[in-house]
């Protein structure tokens, strides 16, 4: 660029002329595309133009998406002041063990489900409608992410430590490496999904993400912390979860629907005994990682309450799929845990629609 001159004074090629004989120039043809219909589109294999976005099929998606960026916050609007005294003064050895390990956890999980989501599963989907919600997704995923860092760069922690922790832990890399191996029917970019047997890996896998990797890790995941802010302790980074957590119940929400579609469109029934093995091995690794963040017990809060209630969500989980419930009879032992996902506290999300986001700078938290 030259100094002083403005955009217009730019030395660009001359722009050629249409209609000036150069038949290069100007490429023309007689042929023309039928319209879309709406009916033509379809989760995944669809034959429509995956990059026209309306007549919507599947209006609900786009309805998540609205939604979605009603939500809007960051974690810049939340103080922490509190939280910094709460951590170097107030909270036991064995809680901040756990506020440190749930948080070591999901600075990876997010990430995973980002890359998840924006490398993988948004080239699969063929309604265009679907795609543009997960794309609001993945940048939630990175605004998660960033307040993970927010919460360790303003107490002080160690980076390195904290992050290194799902590699070095092995119950937090238990999680993350039993997340990468079910992701992986999801992650392959080779197979076409009209194969029947990667259509059926395919749904498995994204019903894995939506239903335990969002669906129960994550929700049931917060719940240490907000045991730490019902008795008054770690209350701004508390609040920055409750913030994520109304994200992660509609990924949830929107992935449960999209798989009970799929299944539908493409005739699909999934294998009772990989579903059996899915539940097993998820509960697994959540029970040895509720052992290893509450080794010790906190004030209100420990190993078994976790993994029970981990049952008790995948029953939800399960139902709300359409498929039996893999742990009959678990019990609801931390009834507070759907308020935190509630915009006000008359209204659980994850069994109602959405339909009161407001931005997150103006919601007041009771």
């Amino acid at each position: 660029m030259k100094a002083g001159l403005a955009f217009d004074d730019w030395d660009l090629p001359a722009a050629p002329v249409a209609g000036a004989g150069d038949e290069s120039v100007v490429q023309r043809t007689d042929s023309a595309l039928p319209p879309v219909e709406a009916g033509q589109k379809r989760v995944v294999n669809g034959q429509a133009d995956v990059n026209q976005l309306a007549p919507f099929k599947y209006p609900w998606a786009w309805s998540f998406f609205l939604n979605a960026n009603r939500n809007h916050w960051t974690p810049l609007e939340i103080s922490m002041a509190q939280d910094v005294h709460d951590y170097q003064h107030a909270l036991t050895p064995a809680e901040r063990h756990v506020f440190e390990n749930v948080l070591a956890y999901l600075t990876t999980s997010d990430i995973l489900a980002m890359r998840n989501i924006g490398l993988a599963v948004m080239e699969k989907m063929s309604a265009p409608e679907l795609q543009i919600y997960q794309a609001r997704q993945v940048y939630e995923e990175a605004l998660h992410t960033w307040t993970y860092q927010h919460c360790i760069e303003t107490l002080g922690l160690d980076q390195r430590e904290i992050y290194n922790r799902y590699r070095v832990v092995p119950e937090i890399h238990a999680k993350i490496a039993l997340a990468n191996r079910r992701l992986h029917g999801v992650l392959q970019s080779g197979r076409p999904l009209t194969d029947r047997d990667a259509l059926h890996e395919f749904a498995m896998a994204y019903l894995f993400f939506a239903a335990v990797f969002e669906g129960c890790w994550f929700y049931n995941g917060f719940s240490p912390v907000f045991a730490l802010q019902r008795r008054g302790l770690m209350k701004g980074a508390a609040e920055q979860l409750q913030y994520i957590m109304r994200d992660e119940v509609l990924h949830c929400a929107f992935g449960i629907r999209v798989v009970r579609q799929l299944l539908e469109e493409e005739n699909l029934a999934l294998d009772p005994q990989a579903l059996r093995q899915m539940w097993d091995e998820a509960e697994a690794a959540e029970a040895a990682y509720a052992g290893y963040i509450l080794r010790q017990p906190i004030l209100g809060y420990n190993a078994g309450l976790h993994v029970e209630q981990f049952r008790y969500v995948a029953n939800r989980r399960a139902r709300q799929v359409g498929l039996d419930e893999p742990f009959p009879g678990a019990g609801n032992v931390l009834p507070w845990l759907d308020e935190q996902a509630n915009l006000r506290k008359e209204k659980n999300f994850f069994e109602t629609r959405v339909t009161e986001y407001q931005s997150g700078g103006a919601l007041a938290w009771e």
